[in-house]
């Protein structure tokens, strides 16, 4: 799936998500902490691309996520795709073939999306403010990049940046810590999650399954086949699952607002 899709399916995700805990569990959040919890689920859901890099003196190419930052996210993304095909290679068995990048590999398993989420959780219990500021920075910083992918690529880099940093020092100025800080570990988490769900629906699929070993292969590519198998970047993608996604957001989020908007309504009547 294409960059702005994987985002969107993260907010969607996040979303109604939310809305099924606060309609069966009587679980609420702030706005302030679904906003957040949307946007960093939505940049999360953007994550696994890092292993796509592009050409970082040019500040061109990579994956959506790579050019969030321009040369800076670009570099990032050469450092973990580096990263990711020496961990394929250290791992690789002798059916599992040769390869030149590390683009779904290491970032598209559970491994790294349990590590991910956790890591996030506890960087947070213990640096406290400045980590979530870190963090919320790079997160809004991916999730402007994919939502808002046109807007974002005739700002640039810069004023995505800008806006980024100042949304979260906002927020972490409003965020509480009691339920906020672990929220964001378990929304950068999912948003990976969602984000492999998303490319095993395509034809080329992911080693969602690493590290166990199949056939004598340690990165077997899982997917949907090939007749049902979306194209990234096709008419279905781009259509279909995207209109699809806008629905379930929209809706979840209404269903979210609606009962403290009308419960106001009925007081102040």
């Amino acid at each position: 799936m294409m960059g702005p899709s994987h985002a969107l399916s993260g907010a969607a995700v996040w979303l109604s998500g939310s809305w099924a805990l606060q309609h069966f569990y009587d679980y609420e959040q702030s706005p302030l902490a679904l906003a957040v919890g949307t946007a960093v689920c939505a940049g999360g859901a953007l994550l696994p691309d890092l292993d796509l890099s592009g050409k970082v003196t040019r500040n061109q190419g990579g994956a959506t996520v790579a050019r969030t930052f321009g040369v800076f996210s670009l570099f990032i993304a050469e450092v973990v795709e580096k990263v990711s095909l020496g961990v394929y290679y250290a791992t690789k068995l002798s059916r599992d073939p040769k390869r030149s990048n590390g683009h779904r590999t290491l970032t598209h398993t559970i491994p790294f999306t349990v590590l991910v989420g956790w890591g996030t959780t506890t960087l947070c219990a213990r640096y406290g403010k400045w980590a979530v500021i870190g963090i919320l920075f790079f997160m809004i910083g991916l999730a402007l990049r994919g939502l808002f992918d046109e807007w974002a690529e005739r700002a640039g880099w810069v004023i995505v940046t800008l806006v980024s940093a100042g949304a979260a020092s906002f927020t972490a100025a409003n965020l509480p810590g009691d339920r906020g800080y672990p929220m964001i570990g378990l929304a950068v988490g999912v948003g990976c999650f969602v984000h492999i769900i998303g490319d095993m629906i395509t034809r080329a699929g992911v080693p969602i399954l690493w590290p166990i070993p199949i056939k004598r292969r340690m990165w077997t590519p899982i997917s949907l086949p090939d007749s049902i198998a979306l194209r990234a970047g096709g008419k279905t993608e781009i259509v279909v699952v995207r209109t699809a996604l806008t629905v379930v957001s929209v809706l979840a989020a209404v269903g979210l607002v609606a009962p403290s908007v009308l419960q106001k309504f009925n007081l102040d009547l």
